[in-house]
């Protein structure tokens, strides 16, 4: 069992940054694929970000390409996602996801096993 924490979250103006972090326990994450996912208000959860198990693979949603990365520690069993250029669009609840898939790389929110509790991004603008 995999238990997952997101952090980091907080209100932040537009253009600022802001860098989640996702630690899991329970057991080493190390060869799992970890995915970021986000839930806006009136909306559905829609896939961020993910990496697989020794962060060669990290596929971005278009929203996001090019102003987030995500990252991972596999010693310190965290995962991180760093935000720049927030815009207000990027206002929503952002969830940490861990697949025992650590190879092929899913956006599929159905192939993540384990999630966090969320953790608030709101952007004033």
């Amino acid at each position: 069992q995999v238990q997952l924490a997101e952090s980091g979250g907080r209100l932040v103006q537009a253009g600022g940054s802001l860098r989640l972090s996702c630690a899991a326990s329970g057991r080493t994450i190390s060869s799992y694929g970890m995915g970021w996912f986000r839930l806006a208000p009136g909306k559905e959860r829609k896939f961020v970000a993910a990496i697989n198990w020794d962060g060669t693979i990290t596929p971005y949603a278009d929203s996001v390409k090019g102003r987030f990365t995500i990252s991972r520690d596999n010693t310190k069993n965290t995962v991180y996602l760093h935000m720049n250029s927030l815009k207000a669009e990027d206002t929503a609840v952002y969830y940490c996801a861990a697949t025992p898939q650590g190879v092929y790389i899913s956006r599929n929110e159905r192939d993540y096993r384990y999630w966090g509790q969320g953790t608030q991004v709101t952007i004033s603008s």
